[in-house]
């Protein structure tokens, strides 16, 4: 059906470009607008010419950003319009470092692809994970002398390349890499031909990058032609520690991002079905198509970095009501002019037919569908992901967080106000991803649905709402988290119409909503039920105060009966520096009654052991406690954690996150916080020995003891100091459990005054060891 409405996407939020256009050749789907063509074009030149003889810096010479052509420079600053002289020429020319050819050694089984995870991709286009090195090779005009040449990539993305919004990037050739930064060392030499080791830092915008080569030497400046067989696709990267999406279980990488095939569950909790779907996010032509839904998002290239604003982008361009997105949805039984929406088995058909209809949307999809094609675009961009079926799952159309029945005094229903309903089964998807946009605790997996069911900032979209936040009630948390709380935890709650007009509860249900939360299991064609992880148990004390807290941000907020007093308050503390790795963590709870009577509070703990970028990796300790508060006074209750209860958890930056939410028996007073530690790491002691002066050889002593109960294996030491040393590795084997060793390392310093001395430890059972010493040295 042709597309004949305009998009009301509205173009404040990230920016937005009228055009979608990249100017990439056969992948521009929309027409582009016949430039005015300039009168006269060719009058003035000459005169220009003059001029820019006579004085270059009024009237410059326009440099095209966009370079296809290799371009010379007179190193003299004269223009190509000059006056050449007849000898010599041909001398300078041959001199000028050009390129002559760029082998980005991208074939499918080569080192490039396999290293990079992107050897599935039915394409021969150059696709690459940011966050990770890459290697090509470029043949150049005479041979590269570091001395006097240098060379520049250049990667250019979206409409209007930017430095300064990283969709320009420039990339040096430097000696030394650092990680997560735009580099290139030479690590291969043959002749006219060097191989370049190119590093791209894990926050890199993803997309379709244009690469070209600069190079300068003492007889000019040269820049390669564009040559699109040669552009680069950037895609995120689950196996890269320092990406947002990064997934440490290869298990699960092999299922939410490499595996094509899936399970999408329908039905009944009491019938549940299961049909395959296709999602072929690695078929031919799969991710040319879900760069032109980015494309035709018209939002900047900029924010695509992002994973949270891309799934926000991918949501909202799956369905079509109001930006043409790829999917029109039916629900009404007559799917004439289209193709219905059981009859779909995979997404690949429908990306590729919304991409051969220049945008047109595709007839017609369901949840299943727009779950099914949102999971192949996740994927094949490089976000983990899964598809989710929710049972009895509610839709709440007035955000009251409660799914309402209302009824008039003979207990009819009023069909003319029962809005919310309650689906059989709906299906939406998991999205993996930290959240620094969000207090710690709340990475992982976010709900993400492209259904259009209600608007999210004006747009129909839906996510990523951190299930950790649905779980707890946080639906004050972005983004769309109180929908997604209402479909899987909200009660049934009937109102009866008084005689005033007035309503009155008169009934709730409180296990109806969200049952058998399922996703395809890690590995096998199995069910898994994920309901856990969405909420606590039905009827437990933890479900309740996730139910009451939301519902207190509801636009029905009385619907549950508030609290008579508030007078307890919880606070966490530590001793001193905090626990120490290898010890038992130990924590004080401080509860304070300041009412003159006495409260009893049901307390839940639950101990997380975090990644630094707030994603959960595994909850290691969960305990619950019955406490009595005397009248105005403090409780302490003193919390502990056993070595053995994390000793195998720990992620590289020991951090720990401590949950804890109760309630007021007597006032009904919900209770909650949370407090993030880590365990202290022991530093190493450095100690000089003898004189430290400029050319003499000294030495330090570097000692350290292992608190942990077993051994440290592998352990490798780095020592650096300016003006003293160079970076040193120093490879020491194996520390007993609780044993103290010493290390003495010679230099000679070479730079007088005030020098540190910088070393580390690691191994794969302790991080974060280090230690630094003042050394001064006489000149």
């Amino acid at each position: 059906m042709p597309a004949v409405t305009r998009s009301t996407r509205n173009r404040f939020a990230t920016g937005r470009f009228p055009s979608v256009t990249l100017g990439f050749g056969e992948d521009e789907v929309e027409d582009k607008e016949e430039e005015p063509k300039e009168e006269n074009a060719g009058a003035g030149k000459g005169c220009q010419a003059w001029w820019r003889r006579v004085c270059p810096c009024c009237c410059p010479q326009v440099k095209d950003d966009d370079v296809t052509e290799t371009v010379t420079t007179d190193p003299d600053g004269g223009d190509k319009d000059d006056e050449k002289p007849e000898t010599g020429g041909g001398e300078l020319e041959e001199l000028l470092l050009k390129v002559q050819s760029i082998d980005l050694m991208k074939s499918r089984s080569g080192q490039n692809r396999t290293e990079h995870h992107t050897d599935l991709y039915q394409s021969d286009n150059f696709i690459i994970r940011r966050g990770q090195t890459f290697q090509m090779w470029i043949t150049l005009s005479r041979p590269f002398d570091p001395r006097t040449d240098t060379l520049h990539l250049h990667l250019k993305t979206g409409p209007v390349p930017l430095v300064a919004k990283g969709t320009h990037v420039i990339v040096p050739l430097v000696e030394d890499m650092e990680d997560n930064r735009w580099e290139a060392v030479v690590v291969e030499k043959d002749d006219k031909r060097m191989k370049l080791s190119v590093n791209s830092p894990a926050t890199a915008i993803i997309g379709r990058y244009q690469l070209t080569v600069e190079t300068t030497s003492a007889n000019g400046q040269a820049v390669s032609t564009h040559d699109p067989a040669n552009d680069i696709y950037m895609l995120f990267n689950p196996w890269s520690e320092d990406d947002s999406v990064f997934l440490d279980a290869e298990k699960e990488r092999q299922e939410y991002v490499l595996n094509d095939v899936g399970r999408i569950y329908y039905g009944t909790e009491e019938q549940i079905g299961a049909r395959t779907w296709n999602y072929g996010q690695f078929d031919s032509g799969i991710l040319t198509t879900c760069l032109y839904i980015l494309e035709k998002s018209k939002t900047l290239n900029s924010g695509w970095g992002d994973p949270v604003n891309v799934v926000r982008i991918v949501s909202a361009m799956v369905n079509s009501p109001d930006d043409l997105g790829v999917l029109a949805g039916n629900w009404s039984g007559n799917y004439s002019g289209g193709t219905s929406p059981t009859v779909w088995s995979g997404s690949v058909e429908i990306l590729k037919q919304y991409y051969a209809n220049k945008g047109s949307p595709v007839n017609y999809g369901q949840c299943w569908v727009f779950a099914g094609v949102t999971t192949t675009v996740m994927r094949c961009l490089g976000i983990p992901t899964r598809t989710v079926t929710n049972f009895s799952s509610a839709h709440d159309t007035d955000v009251s967080l409660t799914t309402d029945v209302y009824l008039d005094e003979k207990l009819e229903p009023l069909e003319n106000m029962n809005a919310d309903s309650i689906w059989n089964f709906h299906v939406w998807n998991d999205c993996w991803m930290a959240r620094p946009d969000l207090p710690p605790g709340n990475g992982g997996w976010q709900a993400v649905d492209s259904t259009p069911q209600e608007t999210s900032n004006g747009i129909y979209r839906c996510g990523p709402a951190s299930l950790t936040a649905i779980r707890n009630g946080q639906v004050y948390l972005k983004y769309d988290c109180p929908f997604v709380f209402a479909e899987v935890n909200s009660d049934k709650i009937y109102w009866q119409r008084n005689s005033d007009g007035t309503y009155s509860k008169i009934f709730s249900e409180k296990n109806v909503v969200g049952r058998s939360i399922s996703t395809k299991a890690v590995g096998s064609d199995e069910r898994s039920d994920i309901t856990h992880m969405y909420k606590h148990p039905e009827g437990s004390e933890e479900e309740r105060i996730a139910v009451e807290t939301a519902c207190r941000y509801g636009s029905k907020a009385d619907t549950y009966a508030s609290p008579t007093a508030e007078d307890v308050s919880i606070k966490v503390a530590m001793e001193g520096e905090g626990p120490k790795m290898g010890s038992d963590a130990e924590l004080l709870i401080k509860l304070n009654n300041s009412s003159s009577e006495t409260r009893t509070v049901t307390l839940h703990s639950q101990l997380a052991v975090m990644y630094y970028t707030g994603v959960n990796k595994a909850t290691v300790q969960k305990d619950k406690v019955e406490v009595e508060l005397p009248p105005n006074e403090e409780t302490t209750l003193e919390w502990s954690m056993i070595y053995n209860a994390y000793k195998d958890q720990l992620v590289d930056q020991a951090a720990l996150m401590l949950t804890l939410s109760g309630r007021v028996k007597e006032t009904q007073q919900v209770l909650a916080t949370q407090f993030s530690f880590r365990l202290r790491t022991p530093d190493l002691i450095i100690k000089p020995i003898g004189k430290a002066v400029v050319g003499k050889k000294m030495a330090v002593e570097i000692s350290f003891t292992n608190p942990l109960p077993q051994v440290l294996k592998a352990v490798v030491f780095n020592v650096e100091g300016i003006g003293l040393l160079p970076a040193r590795k120093i490879l020491h084997g194996d520390i007993a459990s609780q044993a103290s060793i010493t290390l003495t390392e010679h230099f000679t310093p070479t730079l007088a005054g005030t020098r540190k001395l910088v070393a580390s430890m690691d191994c794969r059972q302790l991080t974060q060891v280090h230690g630094v010493s003042n050394i001064t040295v006489e000149a």
